[in-house]
């Protein structure tokens, strides 16, 4: 009789159970032939579009045109290529054409945010105006080879901790908290212009060279992220006069430089993006009722 009521229990059927314990007959592992039906492979993976992949990629190498832009001013300015009236008339330019961005791609515009913006900028221009005497004595008794070594690497921290997809830009009238690392970013490019500024003669050329190097740092990010906004072929065309520009700066500066930097270009736009969507194939991803459960709510009620 006792081993007929064993043989019972033995043939009952198996129930998946939370926490039930152990069923009687079958083993703590054990699981029946209905277990991987709900099996889903690569549900939560995104397919991704070589033209979209370059296309996201441009904002890479857009920011990157900037930063190698800024270090070909500084270049020029430290050999004495560029004199103190030219940065001048590069500064109102560069400040004209951002706040025309700003008010064109502003969809709320009115006088109190004219106000607002031209506060701020006289703020910044005064308060810089200022602090130039301190930048002239900064650093006068720390060489040159190591100025250039630590700004090098403070534009390495930049550009590795910028971020390119425009998460924590603060566009007017939003509220947004930077992170830590965009913090370290802009810091750090602030710190590079200062050691640069620092190496210059009068306070004239350290005001006219720290001015364009935050008015690149600061604003151009935000800029270059109202136009993206606003119009994508706007943003590309922008993209490629920058980038003509920045080569063209660069190459009568030093030719390999030039060279180096067009094949890192191209590597960005073509070969990462075709290297991402290649390793894509061998994306796999499991999913199924072994996973951790998901609570869901229903706020409607």
């Amino acid at each position: 009789m006792e081993n007929k009521t064993l043989n019972t229990q033995a043939r009952a059927k198996w129930k998946k159970v939370a926490y039930g314990g152990m069923q009687p007959g079958y083993a703590d592992n054990y699981t029946d032939e209905s277990f991987l039906e709900d099996m889903v492979m690569n549900a939560n993976v995104v397919k991704r579009d070589l033209l979209k992949v370059m296309l996201d990629s441009v904002s890479i190498t857009q920011y990157l045109c900037v930063v190698v832009l800024v270090v070909c001013v500084w270049t020029y300015t430290l050999s004495a290529r560029i004199d103190g009236r030219t940065l001048h008339l590069v500064n109102a330019v560069l400040l004209g054409m951002g706040f025309l961005v700003l008010v064109l791609t502003e969809t709320k515009l009115s006088i109190s945010l004219l106000l607002h913006y031209l506060l701020n900028i006289a703020y910044f221009i005064s308060g810089l105006y200022v602090l130039a005497p301190l930048y002239c004595t900064l650093t006068r008794s720390i060489s040159s080879d190591s100025i250039w070594a630590l700004t090098v690497f403070l534009l390495v921290i930049h550009l590795f901790l910028h971020d390119y997809s425009g998460s924590t830009i603060r566009p007017p009238g939003a509220l947004k908290n930077p992170t830590l690392t965009s913090n370290i970013s802009l810091n750090a490019s602030i710190v590079a212009s200062v050691l640069i500024a620092s190496r210059l003669p009068s306070r004239h050329h350290v005001f006219s060279i720290m001015l364009f190097s935050l008015q690149i740092f600061l604003f151009s990010p935000l800029v270059m992220y109202c136009i993206k906004k606003y119009n994508t072929k706007v943003h590309l065309c922008f993209s490629l006069l920058l980038t003509c520009a920045t080569l063209a700066i660069l190459f009568p500066l030093h030719h390999s430089l030039f060279a180096l930097f067009l094949v890192l270009l191209l590597f960005i736009i073509v070969v990462c993006p075709y290297w991402l969507i290649r390793i894509q194939e061998y994306k796999f991803e499991i999913n199924g009722p072994w996973d951790e459960a998901k609570l869901c709510y229903d706020i409607t009620e």
